[in-house]
């Protein structure tokens, strides 16, 4: 007899609904309730996606028949809040980057989540996209010898347009908004499984666009692993022009690049491109509902790429809950993640701010 399907509440109208509703579903988790701070957006879009409860408190959705897992797809500064009190009801959490607000909140949702027992993890997708997937792989496998070099750069013009919405928290520092959240984060975590934990860093944020914000459309961050790889993480959201992209790690013995899905080393042999295992592929994007597209930063998402990779996370989640083995490559981030991704974060502000190298714990 095939067990009854998990159940979630989503908490969050814009990325819950755009990408977290739809991989939940993807992954064969029933959503059961959308939770959101304006009721009439919140009712439109548990309609709109065929969600039988549209919410704005949250003890009442913990409380709903059903619920095993919350997904939070909030602004980071509220996650902390929300986070803890999943946990504390017993519900399995997963949780957008960046993690939380600072270190402290981190650590606080950490030991939420161990003290209560529940499955947590973060929402590193992209550890599931296959270019992504495909060169960790090799990187760990030996495929450029031993990492010595790692440059990764995106400037984009997506939000160069100072008539361009995004929400309000997005552009506000104090709500956690700004760039180095958005995608920063994400190539911290990539740096982290396929290079190595960071020894150390400097970092500067800075607002290339027009606008009148207290929060960052640009990071360069230069790093270095303990094992000795020194990094250049650069991006932008806000340079207007076609835009720019390198994806690259030279190692001891050749130089990984990544292109979309297509992964190629070169080395003394030649260039060669790797072969993407079954199991690392995706599908094609899945575009959401034009009508859920209201600002610039929800176009970011709006092709749908991310709909794969985080399937297969909500799947790895499902698959953890019901007590199944999970493959170890790739493997989920978790709150774990969080907090080490939050002392990264923290470091890269302090740093910015007055100029230091900052060393890593």
């Amino acid at each position: 007899m095939a067990s009854k399907p998990l159940g979630a509440v989503v908490v969050g109208t814009g990325f819950g609904v755009i990408t977290h509703l739809r991989a939940l579903r993807e992954a064969g988790i029933e959503v059961h309730a959308l939770v959101g701070r304006n009721p009439e957006k919140t009712a439109d879009r548990a309609k709109r996606s065929n969600v039988e409860h549209a919410i704005t408190d949250l003890p009442q959705a913990l409380a709903l028949p059903g619920v095993d897992i919350v997904s939070i797809a909030t602004p980071p500064h509220t996650h902390a809040e929300i986070a803890i009190a999943a946990c504390e009801a017993g519900k399995h959490v997963l949780c957008e980057k960046p993690f939380a607000a600072n270190l402290e909140e981190a650590e606080r949702m950490l030991d939420a989540a161990e003290r209560a027992g529940v499955v947590h993890m973060l929402g590193t997708e992209f550890r599931y996209s296959t270019g992504q997937a495909v060169a960790t792989r090799a990187v760990r496998n030996g495929a450029i010898g031993k990492p010595k070099l790692a440059t990764f750069m995106l400037l984009l013009p997506a939000l160069a347009d100072p008539n361009g919405e995004v929400p309000d928290w997005w552009g506000d520092a104090g709500e956690g908004g700004g760039w180095l959240g958005a995608f920063a984060s994400h190539l911290i975590d990539q740096m982290r499984t396929t290079v190595g934990e960071w020894a150390g860093l400097s970092a500067s944020l800075d607002l290339v666009s027009d606008r009148d914000w207290s929060a960052e459309d640009t990071f360069t961050v230069h790093f270095r692993t303990v094992d000795g790889c020194t990094g250049l993480l650069q991006s932008s959201a806000g340079t207007w022009g076609m835009p720019g992209i390198a994806s690259r790690i030279s190692g001891s013995g050749g130089t990984l690049s990544i292109a979309g899905d297509k992964v190629t080393v070169a080395d003394a042999n030649g260039i060669r491109e790797l072969e993407v295992p079954a199991e690392l592929e995706n599908p094609p994007p899945d575009p959401c509902d034009g009508e859920l597209l209201t600002t610039a930063y929800d176009m970011l998402h709006s092709m749908g790429g991310d709909i794969g990779p985080f399937t297969k996370l909500f799947s790895a989640m499902r698959d953890q809950i019901q007590g199944k083995p999970l493959p170890e490559d790739p493997t989920p981030g978790t709150f774990v993640d969080g907090v080490a991704l939050q002392r990264i974060m923290d470091a890269i502000r302090r740093s910015a701010a007055v100029g230091s190298w900052e060393k890593l714990a």
